[in-house]
């Protein structure tokens, strides 16, 4: 165990891996060059991109059941008060990263749900589902609400139930929060991190805490390790076969989806784990362990930093560009070309995060969100 916070070392390295991991996909130098494996599938499929968002959900969950020892795992007025705080306090983040640094603006059209939202929503509901479920009963739980997504979206999305223009998840979104406020990305209002969607993403929680149980119980132990490597197989396994006839999906968050990247995530964890907290070999993963103990403040971080390079304008050659162009023009590219130049100009993003996240880390500062 991690002596100053309490966590799995294993843990907190699968986090860092997983945030650095979102930096480098969110900020390519541009988006017209990019590796195929840092690229989100176009609808249907999963790209080894399309695995972050489902990894960083699942250690939410794992996290949680760690977060949640000190209030014996039970829902009472003392857990209650720390789900709705950090709730409120991560969606508003969500908020501000979308409006900044332009808060004056036509807030009609302003998109609400976001990354930061969705992480917030699922872990409001997932914890309180599993601080009010008996844990022998989650997989019940998890099961109950796949099945029941599938359903819905089956039999209530039309002739094409599954694509973009036609899914249930769509209607939903649309009659809650309206045209005006859904991401505009796909050609058409649609929310990859819609609020219906966001109820799958939930079991992805749900797996997480799970799979913290399981470790986080008694010594660490290689027992765990093969345990979670099989528990994770048959997941993945069966997120597959599913996809047969429910095809994996990030943007509609599919129940297929959430058992093949849950799957995958427990067997990295589990990997990580043995060598990590059971053989103790941590050095490797000093980089990541940095990332790992102020986690969602770092992607925080990067979103802004990001937003301040697209609106910081600089004059080069009698033209006007922005900071994150001038960079990626002016650096990236005359030093490693285009295709590797958009992979540098990201790299370049997570090394200065990550010396901010290392200053914090030896001062032993801990941002919880």
């Amino acid at each position: 165990m991690a002596k100053s916070t309490g966590r799995l070392v294993s843990l907190d390295i699968f986090r860092g891996m997983t945030i650095a991991f979102m930096i480098i996909v969110n900020t390519p130098g541009s988006w017209d060059y990019v590796y195929p494996p840092l690229r989100h599938a176009d609808w249907h499929g999963c790209t080894p991109t399309d695995l972050v968002f489902p990894f960083f959900l699942f250690i939410v969950g794992v996290s949680l059941w760690f977060s949640m020892k000190k209030y014996g795992q039970e829902l009472n007025s003392r857990s209650l008060l720390r789900i709705i705080r950090r709730t409120v306090t991560i969606f508003a983040l969500g908020i501000f990263l979308t409006v900044f640094p332009h808060f004056v603006r036509d807030y009609s059209s302003l998109r609400i749900m976001g990354v930061l939202q969705r992480i917030a929503l699922a872990y409001c509901l997932g914890a309180i589902i599993c601080l009010s479920v008996n844990r022998n009963y989650l997989w019940i739980v998890i099961a109950v609400i796949l099945l029941s997504y599938w359903a819905i979206l089956a039999f209530a999305g039309g002739a094409d139930p599954y694509s973009l223009e036609s899914n249930f998840a769509l209607k939903v979104d649309i009659a809650v929060l309206g045209k005006n406020h859904l991401y505009k990305g796909y050609g058409i209002p649609f929310d990859p991190e819609g609020l219906f969607s966001t109820l799958p993403a939930v079991c992805t929680v749900l797996i997480g805490y799970y799979a913290g149980e399981l470790l986080g119980k008694g010594s660490a132990g290689w027992d765990k390790t093969v345990k979670l490597l099989l528990l994770g197989a048959s997941s993945a396994g069966l997120g597959l076969l599913w996809s047969i006839v429910f095809p994996l999906n990030k943007p509609l968050w599919t129940s297929s989806y959430v058992l093949y990247t849950a799957g995958i995530a427990m067997g990295v964890l589990a990997l990580i784990y043995l060598v990590a907290d059971v053989w103790k070999l941590r050095k490797w993963g000093m980089f990541f362990l940095v990332f790992g103990t102020n986690a969602l403040f770092s992607y925080f971080l990067a979103g802004i930093w990001t937003r301040t390079m697209l609106t910081v304008k600089l004059t080069s050659g009698g033209d006007e560009m922005n900071l994150y162009n001038w960079i990626w023009e002016k650096i990236c590219v005359p030093v490693a070309g285009n295709m590797n130049g958009s992979l540098m100009f990201a790299l370049l993003q997570v090394l200065l995060i990550w010396i901010i996240a290392l200053i914090l880390y030896r001062k032993k500062i801990m941002i919880r969100l």
